[in-house]
């Protein structure tokens, strides 16, 4: 007999990845923006300058998602690509004043979706909440740091 799909942990979880993606994309889509562009953002928002191999490591995705998805994002006056000081082969990725300037706005957005889908659960189930799936995470890199060295393709909404 097969697990039904309300008790299986990936079916659930990737369906509610898959409905933030909805909402993400619905609330980006009229700042010409979309999710994998967004988890590109949040990195570099946090730390502007890296290169295409650390943003790869960072958001867990395979090396063409990443060149796409920052091709688009130069076309689009995002980002630039500058030659990396310590590696004349490397290229540093750089934020533009126009993604700088999105960066509230767009949070913003982030947060209320957030908000939104955690008020669900009072404030003690939401820590716990956040807690376990960072478990879970952690628990999946090292199963799939056992079974093979490429990323996982995933896009964060």
């Amino acid at each position: 007999m097969s697990l039904p799909r309300e008790q299986s942990v990936g079916y659930l979880v990737n369906h509610l990845g898959r409905q933030f993606g909805v909402l993400l994309a619905n609330r980006l889509k009229p700042l010409g923006l979309a999710p994998a562009q967004h988890a590109v953002l949040l990195a570099l928002w946090q730390e502007d300058g890296l290169s295409q191999r650390e943003l790869v490591n960072i958001l867990e995705i395979r090396q063409a998602t990443a060149a796409n998805t920052l091709d688009r994002m130069e076309r689009d006056g995002l980002i630039t690509r500058e030659i990396h000081p310590d590696d004349a082969r490397s290229k540093r990725i750089c934020l533009t004043a126009k993604a700088r300037a999105l960066e509230d706005e767009v949070t913003g957005i982030a947060r209320e979706i957030n908000a939104n889908a955690l008020a669900a659960l009072d404030e003690h189930e939401r820590g716990q909440f956040l807690e376990m799936l960072k478990r879970l995470i952690e628990q999946q890199r090292r199963l799939i740091g056992e079974g093979d060295d490429t990323p996982s393709e995933k896009e964060t909404p």
